[in-house]
C-alpha cells in the first residue's frame, strides 16, 4: 500500500466516523422529544424492557449511548439496577441495525433496481435532498432529518473510500500473513475489543471490518472472533461514564460488561468446540459486509435469548462485584441533573424544568408563610423559611450551572427557548425567596418591638398580603403547568398591588398627621410594602417570560408597554376585577 492509498484510507475512515457521528446526532435530536418520555418509563417487565432497549438503540444507532443514559437514570434514582438489565440486552440487538445499513456498500449487479440501491447511485440523491432540507426547512424536525441524510451520505462515501483503498491489499503477502494471526480466536477477540475500545463505537468498528472484508482477504474464521471482541470493547464507554456515579450506577456498567463478556464466552466455547468436532467449511470462506452483518445479528440474538432468563442473576453478580448498600439509592434532589443526560438535550431540559418547578413550589410556600407571620410570629415557621431560602439558593446554583452547560450543546429551537426561559425564571424565583426572608425579618421586628398597628393599618396589610399571596400562586401555577392563560392574570394583579402600596402609604401619612400612627411604625410598614411590591414585580417577570417565550421573544419591557397601553390579553377587564377584589375601603 503506497502513501496515497494510505491517505485515501485515512480520509475514508475520517469521513466514515464523522458521518456516523452526524447521523447519530440527528437521530437523537429527531427522536429526543419522544426519548424523554420513553426512556423515563419504569418497567418491571423484562420483555418490555428488552423491546424498549431494542427500539431506542435502533433509533439512535448506539448501544453505548443507551447504556450511558441508563447509568444516568439509575444514578438519579429514576430507575433501579434490575430494570436496566433487559434494556441493555435489547440494546445489544438494536445496535446490529447499523451493520445491515452498511452492508449496502457491497450490493452489486447490472439491473436497474440493483444499481439504484447501490450507494454510488443513492448517496448523491440523499446528499442533495439532505442539504436542501437543511438550507430551506423552517422546522427543526426537517432540518434534523436533513442532517441524518447528510450524515448517512458522508458515512457511506467514507465506507466506499476505505474499501477502495483496501482493495490493493489483495496483492499484499505481509497483510495476508497478518490476518492469519487474527484467525486465532483469542487474538481475534482481543484485537476486536481493543479496536472498539479505542473508537468507543461497535458500529464504527463493524463498519471498518465490513470495509476491510471487501478486499476479499478476510475469511470468516478471522472475522468471527473480531466481531465477538467488538462486543466486549463496546462496554468501555459505559464503564468510563460510571466512574463518578454512585454505587448503583457503577453496578449498571459492570452488569453491561458481564452481559457482553458472558455472552462471548458462552458463544465462543460452544461454537469453537463444535467447530473442532465438525470442522465447519464456512469458516474458510471469505467474509463480506453482508455475512458480517448476519454473523453480528445472529450472535446477539442467540446469546441474548440464552441469557434473558437469567437477568436477576446478572444483577446479583453486579451487586456482589460492586460492594455497597443493597440496591438502595440515597436520592439527592439534584441527582437528576446528571451530565450524562446532556447527550439527549430534550431530556436534560425536562429534568431541569422539574427542578425549577420544585424550586418555585418551595418559594411559594415560604412567601405565603412569611406573610402569615406579620400578624402572629412563629419561631418554628421562621426557621423553616430560613432553611427553605438556603435550599432555594442551592437550587439556583445547581440548576443555573447545569443550564449553562446545556446551552453549550446543539439545541433545537424549542429546547433553546426553554433553557432561556428557565434561566430567566430561576433568578426571579430566588429573589422572591430572599424577599420572603425580608418579610420574615419585618415580622420579627414587629414581634420584638411589640409594634401595634392601628385597626385600619392591619386591615390594609391583610388586603395587600392576600393580593401578594395570590400573585405568587398565579405565577408559580403558570410556570409549573405551563399555563399561559394563568400567566396573563399576573400583570393586572401586579398593577393593583403597586397601586395598593401607594394608597397604603398615603393613608399612613394621614394617620401620622392625626396621631394614630408613629414614625417608627411607618418605617416598618414601608419595609413590608417595598418587599411586597418587589415580590409582585418578580412574579410579573416570570409571567411575562412565559408569555414572551411562547412567541420566541423575551422583550419584557416591550410586552408590558403593549399590555398597559393597548389593553392586550383583556388587561383592563382583569385589572378592574382585581381592583374590586382588593379594595382598602
Amino acid at each position: 500500500m503506497d502513501f496515497f492509498k494510505i491517505l485515501e484510507l485515512v480520509g475514508g475512515l475520517a469521513l466514515f466516523l464523522y458521518g456516523l457521528d452526524v447521523m447519530g446526532d440527528g437521530l437523537k435530536k429527531i427522536s429526543g422529544s419522544k426519548l424523554k418520555n420513553v426512556l423515563g418509563k419504569l418497567t418491571s417487565n423484562k420483555f418490555k424492557g428488552f423491546l424498549l432497549g431494542f427500539v431506542v438503540t435502533a433509533a439512535i444507532q448506539s448501544s453505548s449511548a443507551t447504556t450511558v443514559m441508563l447509568i444516568g437514570f439509575v444514578n438519579s434514582g429514576i430507575m433501579r439496577v434490575g430494570q436496566t438489565i433487559s434494556i441493555i440486552m435489547g440494546a445489544n440487538i438494536g445496535t446490529t441495525v447499523t451493520g445491515w445499513i452498511l452492508s449496502l456498500s457491497a450490493v452489486s449487479g447490472e439491473s436497474f433496481i440493483i444499481r439504484l440501491i447501490q450507494p454510488s447511485s443513492f448517496i448523491p440523491i440523499l446528499a442533495a435532498v439532505g442539504i436542501i432540507m437543511i438550507m430551506t426547512a423552517k422546522k427543526d424536525r426537517k432540518k434534523y432529518l436533513g442532517s441524518i441524510l447528510i450524515g448517512f451520505s458522508v458515512l457511506m462515501y467514507g465506507m466506499q473510500a476505505m474499501s477502495g483503498a483496501m482493495s490493493v491489499l489483495k496483492e499484499s503477502q505481509s497483510f495476508s500473513k497478518l490476518l492469519v494471526m487474527f484467525s486465532n480466536p483469542v487474538m481475534g477477540i482481543i484485537s476486536g475489543a481493543l479496536l472498539t475500545a479505542i473508537l468507543q463505537s461497535s458500529s464504527a468498528s463493524i463498519g471498518i471490518l465490513q470495509a476491510l472484508s471487501q478486499s476479499g482477504l478476510i475469511p470468516i474464521s478471522t472475522a468471527l472472533p473480531i466481531i465477538l471482541g467488538q462486543n466486549i470493547g463496546d462496554c468501555v464507554t459505559p464503564l468510563i461514564s460510571s466512574v463518578n456515579g454512585n454505587t448503583d450506577a457503577k453496578r449498571v456498567s459492570v452488569a453491561c460488561f458481564y452481559i457482553k463478556l458472558i455472552r462471548v464466552i458462552i458463544f465462543a466455547a460452544v461454537f469453537y468446540s463444535l467447530n473442532a468436532l465438525f470442522d465447519f467449511s464456512i469458516m474458510k470462506t471469505n467474509a463480506s459486509p453482508f455475512n458480517i452483518a448476519l454473523i453480528h445479528t445472529t450472535f446477539n440474538i442467540i446469546t441474548v435469548a440464552v441469557l434473558m432468563p437469567f437477568c436477576s442473576w446478572v444483577e446479583k453478580l453486579a451487586i456482589i462485584t460492586v460492594k455497597g448498600s443493597k440496591s438502595k439509592h440515597e436520592k439527592e434532589v439534584f441527582d437528576s441533573l446528571d451530565e450524562r443526560f446532556l447527550s439527549i438535550p430534550s431530556f436534560a431540559v425536562e429534568k431541569s424544568r422539574e427542578l425549577v418547578c420544585e424550586m418555585a413550589r418551595i418559594t411559594r410556600e415560604s412567601l405565603v408563610e412569611s406573610t402569615s407571620l406579620i400578624e402572629k410570629y412563629d419561631k418554628n415557621i421562621a426557621e423553616k423559611i430560613l432553611m427553605s431560602e438556603n435550599e432555594v439558593d442551592k437550587f439556583e446554583d445547581k440548576i443555573s450551572s447545569y443550564l449553562v452547560k446545556l446551552s453549550g450543546k446543539e439545541l433545537s429551537a424549542a429546547d433553546n427557548r426553554e433553557v432561556t426561559e428557565l434561566l430567566h425564571c430561576i433568578g426571579d424565583i430566588e429573589r422572591i425567596s430572599d424577599h420572603a426572608v425580608n418579610i420574615l425579618q419585618v415580622a420579627e421586628e414587629i414581634d420584638e418591638k411589640e409594634i401595634k398597628f392601628s385597626d385600619e393599618a392591619v386591615h390594609d396589610i391583610r388586603v395587600i398580603s392576600d393580593a401578594v399571596c395570590e400573585v405568587i400562586c398565579l405565577a408559580t401555577e403558570a410556570l409549573i403547568k405551563e399555563n399561559l392563560a394563568v400567566a396573563k392574570k399576573v400583570e393586572p394583579l401586579e398593577q393593583v398591588i403597586d397601586k395598593l402600596k401607594f394608597m397604603i402609604k398615603a393613608k399612613h401619612i394621614e394617620r401620622l398627621k392625626d396621631g394614630d400612627c408613629t414614625v417608627e411604625d411607618g418605617f416598618t410598614l414601608s419595609d413590608l410594602l417595598v418587599n411586597y411590591e418587589r415580590v409582585s414585580d418578580h412574579c410579573s417577570n416570570i409571567a411575562v417570560c412565559l408569555l414572551e417565550g411562547a412567541n420566541d421573544s423575551f422583550e419584557t419591557h416591550e410586552y408590558l408597554n403593549n399590555v398597559k397601553h393597548n389593553g392586550e390579553n383583556d388587561f383592563f377587564d382583569l385589572y378592574d376585577d382585581y381592583k374590586k377584589k382588593y379594595t382598602l375601603n
